[in-house]
């Protein structure tokens, strides 16, 4: 009795973390930005609801976040950066947002030194 116990709880908790690899996705997405300064915002920005992991590379450009399709998508993800005032690869910010930022991290015009 004791071993179908066991046989059957190892066998529900492989189910489940089968289950909730299906749930997670990873992307890599452009976005624009000069500085530390625009890391902290595009990750704190990208932090929406299902999102578990951000990492912004300012060589790259590229945003690479892990988030719960059952939750949220890359669109809105990518919309929300773009409320903080960074352009991607699925939207512009608009030019308040854009306005907004400090001037070092204007990277539409590359005056940053950092």
């Amino acid at each position: 009795m004791k071993y179908i116990i066991i046989l059957i709880s190892v066998v529900f908790s492989s189910l489940t973390v089968h289950a909730q690899d299906k749930d997670i996705k990873t992307e890599k997405l452009l976005v624009s930005g000069n500085c530390e300064m625009c890391e902290k915002r595009i990750e704190k920005a990208a932090y929406v609801k299902g999102v578990k992991r951000a990492e912004w590379d300012k060589d790259k450009h590229e945003l690479t976040v892990t988030y719960k399709p059952s939750k949220t998508s890359k669109e809105e993800i990518l919309k929300s950066v773009a409320e903080a005032g960074y352009d991607s690869e699925a939207f512009t910010a608009s030019e308040d947002a854009y306005e907004k930022l400090p001037e070092c991290c204007h990277y539409r015009t590359a005056t940053c030194n950092h």
